[in-house]
């Protein structure tokens, strides 16, 4: 017969350990899909080509046409003067 508390142990070990793992995991998942996806456009995987615009820079896929702002490019183009362009860009 079996013994109820060394079963439970097991199984307590047993999750911590699939824990761990389940983490390990995650951690490798999201550094390689972050470093495989640095530099090609996050819709459709193409090179993206830096640009420059109204003096900020951004990035600009070829193929797809999207626009890629770093986390403080669109408050610089924002305070810019923005009547003529900024209309046109957003007011498709």
């Amino acid at each position: 017969m079996t013994n109820a508390w060394d079963d439970r142990k097991k199984a307590l070990e047993n999750d911590f350990f699939h824990k761990k793992e389940r983490e390990a995991f995650d951690n490798a998942k999201t550094s390689a899909t972050k470093n495989a996806s640095l530099g090609h456009c996050p819709k459709c995987g193409e090179l993206l080509e830096p640009t420059t615009f109204h003096g900020v820079p951004l990035d600009q896929c070829q193929d797809c046409g999207g626009v890629w702002l770093g986390p403080s490019d669109f408050r610089k183009l924002a305070a810019k003067d923005h009547r003529d362009w900024f209309a046109r860009w957003f007011e498709k």
